[in-house]
């Protein structure tokens, strides 16, 4: 690797890559973004550290302008709980590399990024954007967190001609929801994580572990996630249907925020179903299970995408949510370690854990998009924007989320179903009470995964219902 001089063979036991050429900011919040600009060495109170690192810098390595790589983020609003972790995780990646990377070029150059808030807003999101195109003048732009966060931001990049990197959103609307077909693709826009067949799949293996009637009702917002989950021919129901499932319900595609779910409730409850599944942001999801206890649905199974991510969205609703499943974009078992410092998923997390005094949560793995980045300008000449379409065409490198390789062929079905896509290994977890010598409450445990590495930690169960 060509990073400030460090070679394979210097790295530790925990990687290394150096430390920060620019650390984390103060935030600089304006009435409608806030912005995490790191440009010079310091720290503040998200920093993190990353002990154990090996730094040799490169001698008679010529030094080349900074790099700009602008993040798009949601760090408030019915979003925030997948842009919580961002502001630290920058600093993490910072401190990585602070000792610079030596680029496609051969130059040794200071990383900067910076930060916006998109407030969960599409619209916003498009803007923040075009911000950092316009006025901060990004080299390269990532983004995560839901199609409603990633596909504004990716619009802006493919119609202005930026590197655009994404993950934590599935390739489907990411991909046809943004108008691509099959064969066409896109030139600036890229992506790796999972689809909504692989949370079907996740879903299958942890619920043919129990005795159900097989009958299953969902529920989707009508935005660019739930658009695309209810697809009829290539949504969460046509999985689930080839697998032996019934979908006996499925209402109108609701508007969010909502506050009254009685309609949808009293449909569930006369369909018979004994699953619920869907996608809802927290504050949706916390309202209408609320709902759904006080008027009586009971499902043996509730599988509640985006919400069922974060402690959080449990700890809003107390032991009321435990059984609660769904699909896992990352977990401190998984069986990977960070490109960036060699750390394994479960040292990232108690890094994470031990900086903020927060518990971990599943979008620590947005990391993997920026050990995405790093491994292209690696190979990319910044000063030659050209350059990289062909550059993130073969990226093959393992990180956060396990080996990604985007030089394998095209072809659905596979892990690289369409071009700009490429799919990553995802598992099942249902949400219990944390071990009694944790300091947290609830924790989610994984209970199936597609990867035959990860560690089964339990079998799934019922809904327990005990309160």
């Amino acid at each position: 690797m060509k990073l400030a001089g460090v070679t394979g063979a210097s790295l530790g036991a925990m990687g290394g890559l150096g430390g920060l050429l620019a650390a984390c900011g103060d935030d600089e919040p304006t009435e409608t973004t806030a912005a995490t600009t790191a440009t010079t060495a310091g720290s503040s109170e998200t920093t993190a550290t990353t002990e154990g690192t090996t730094t040799t810098v490169a001698a008679e390595v010529e030094t080349g302008r900074a790099v700009k790589i602008g993040a798009v983020s949601p760090v408030t609003g019915s979003l925030a709980s997948f842009g919580g972790p961002d502001k630290w995780i920058v600093s993490y990646v910072l401190e990585a590399v602070k000792d610079g990377v030596v680029c496609g070029d051969g130059k040794l150059h200071p990383i900067e990024i910076e930060q916006l808030d998109t407030q969960s807003s599409p619209n916003r999101a498009a803007e923040v954007a075009a911000d950092l195109i316009f006025n901060t003048k990004v080299d390269m732009m990532v983004a995560s967190s839901s199609p409603d966060t990633v596909n504004p931001a990716a619009e802006q990049a493919e119609a202005n001609s930026v590197p655009f990197l994404a993950n934590f959103v599935p390739w489907q609307p990411f991909y046809f929801g943004r108008g691509a077909t099959v064969d066409t693709g896109y030139t600036w826009t890229w992506m790796f994580h999972f689809g909504i067949e692989d949370a079907a799949e996740c879903r299958i293996g942890m619920w043919d572990q129990i005795a159900t009637n097989k009958q299953v009702a969902l529920l989707f917002a009508n935005d660019a996630d739930g658009q695309s989950w209810a697809n009829p021919d290539t949504g969460l129901g046509s999985y689930l249907e080839k697998a032996g499932y019934t979908v006996v319900s499925q209402p109108d595609l609701y508007p969010s925020p909502a506050e009254d779910y009685t309609a949808q409730i009293t449909e569930f409850k006369n369909s018979g179903a004994e699953i619920l599944s869907g996608v809802q942001v927290p504050p949706d999801f916390t309202n209408f299970w609320k709902q759904s206890y006080q008027q009586g649905f009971r499902p043996k199974i509730m599988s509640i995408a985006k919400a069922a991510l974060f402690h959080a969205s449990v700890e809003a609703l107390g032991d009321i949510a435990l059984g609660w499943s769904d699909h896992m974009v990352w977990h401190p078992k998984f069986p990977y370690a960070s490109m960036l410092t060699g750390q394994t998923c479960q040292e990232y997390a108690d890094q994470y854990t031990a900086d903020t005094g927060a518990q971990w949560t599943q979008p620590l793995g947005q990391l993997g998009k920026y050990e995405w980045a790093i491994d292209i300008l690696q190979r990319w000449d910044p000063e030659n924007k050209q350059q990289f379409p062909d550059v993130v065409k073969e990226s093959k490198f393992d990180c956060i989320n396990g080996p990604v390789d985007f030089t394998l062929p095209v072809q659905m079905g596979t892990t690289r179903p369409v071009p700009n896509v490429f799919k990553i290994k995802i598992a099942g977890g249902q949400w219990g009470k944390a071990p009694e010598d944790s300091p947290f409450q609830y924790d989610i445990y994984m209970v199936y995964g597609q990867d035959p590495n990860m560690p089964i930690e339990k079998d799934f169960e019922e809904m327990p219902y005990v309160v």
